[in-house]
């Protein structure tokens, strides 16, 4: 039989010190294994007349005593929902359907991560890594050393912020209609990396800057906590599983944060991410794309809207397609080019260079090069790069011609 403390007192005369305590005996219940929802009960019968706001503060208290932060996460989640309703069975009810609620995402973030190369696993290794450096940064500062050289390591967490505001905040929202962390934390993260990057400009290491760096040390620190008990867990139990091998196919595009190698999911590496465009079936009169889906209309007015003059040679050496960008043009391409063999459009002491840089293409000794020439008074810059599939297998050359002068007035300015 479970005795708390204070029970016979009045529900509404709870003393700090009796909330302290009773809050504590329900974290060792939880971490004991006791099921939440039995806690949950006891809960709302000594705390559903308290103000929410004496609520937070016992559990802020709890925290900074040493209590886990992720047990005490779990009693926050009960206890938001009693202040929503205006009948105490109204308000017993959203706490029950919230202590339902927090089970199911804890469970669906514990079933991410076991997976391993799922991008949750690879965000939870990162705030892993990113909470050691956190410590040792602020142990060292503590200590009156000169944490400098940290911070700058430490500005790598700009890449799970990118991750995170680029995978995670806009599908929450668009798809979902779950705004909240885009608006708050979102902000957040900028004000960290911004701070950091601050901090790591200015050389004067005084005590104003070693105020300024411990506070951003306990805001990264405690974005590890939300991250953790509160976007992670709502993107696990909303995104699909074909979501998440879209966002695993994604994350390839960053850099490595603080070290943190990712990992191979294999079922997500069975499919063709080009296969991928979105929820909504694609118009039959689009163009599929690795990366969307266009007209021909939209396709067409984008590539002639590129600065440069584009032609595209095919692996047999035919010409197959010309950009038609506005303007004079360097190099004239005539429409009657198309479908000829490339080598027909040369003069004859420069066929022998298209010959040599296309054979080093298809040989893979090469796979770009640059041509810089003056060309009517203009500085021109002409590359040729092999193009590839993604097994790597050549499938044509691509020209890329482009009037360098708008670059060389603008460094003649500085």
């Amino acid at each position: 039989e479970k005795t708390e403390p204070a029970e016979e007192k009045g529900k509404s005369d709870l003393t700090a010190e009796e909330r302290n305590r009773l809050l504590k005996s329900y974290l060792t219940r939880l971490s004991e294994g006791e099921e939440l929802e039995s806690v949950r009960k006891d809960f709302v019968s000594h705390f559903k007349d308290v103000e929410a706001s004496e609520i937070m503060k016992a559990e802020q208290e709890l925290i900074r005593g040493g209590a886990p932060i992720t047990e005490v996460q779990k009693l926050c989640d009960v206890h938001s929902a009693l202040f929503h309703g205006n009948t105490r069975e109204e308000k017993i009810a959203n706490a029950e359907n919230a202590a339902r609620v927090a089970m199911q995402k804890e469970r669906a973030y514990t079933a991410c991560l076991q997976i391993k190369g799922h991008p949750l696993a690879l965000f939870k290794r990162e705030n892993d890594e990113l909470k050691r450096q956190l410590d040792l940064a602020r142990k060292q500062l503590e200590e009156g050393k000169d944490i400098g050289e940290e911070l700058k390591k430490l500005r790598d967490l700009s890449i799970h912020y990118a991750k995170k505001g680029d995978l995670l905040y806009p599908h929450l929202q668009v798809k979902y209609a779950i705004v909240g962390p885009s608006k708050v934390m979102w902000t957040v993260d900028d004000e960290i990396r911004d701070e950091m990057a601050s901090l790591c400009a200015d050389q004067n290491h005084g005590d104003s800057w070693k105020d300024r760096a411990a506070k951003v040390l306990e805001r990264a620190d405690e974005m590890i906590f939300k991250e953790e008990n509160i976007l992670f867990p709502i993107c696990a139990v909303n995104f699909t599983e074909e979501e998440w091998k879209q966002l695993y196919q994604d994350e390839k595009d960053y850099a490595v944060c603080l070290g943190v190698k990712p990992e191979v999911w294999e079922e997500a590496e069975k499919e063709d991410p080009s296969l991928h465009t979105g929820e909504k079936e694609v118009p039959a009169d689009e163009v599929v794309l690795g990366g969307g889906h266009l007209t021909m209309e939209q396709l067409n007015a984008m590539l002639n809207t590129i600065p440069m003059e584009l032609t595209f040679v095919d692996a047999d050496d035919i010409n197959r397609f010309f950009n038609e960008s506005e303007g004079p043009k360097f190099f004239k391409r005539p429409s009657m080019a198309v479908d000829r063999e490339v080598y027909s459009c040369h003069p004859p002491k420069i066929e022998p260079i298209v010959r040599e840089i296309i054979e080093g293409f298809k040989s893979g000794k090469v796979s770009e090069v640059p041509v810089w020439m003056e060309k009517g008074g203009h500085a021109v810059l002409v590359r040729y790069m092999a193009v590839r599939d993604k097994e790597g297998k050549y499938i044509g050359t691509l020209e890329a011609v482009q009037d360098m002068d708008f670059a060389r007035e603008h460094f003649k300015k500085g």
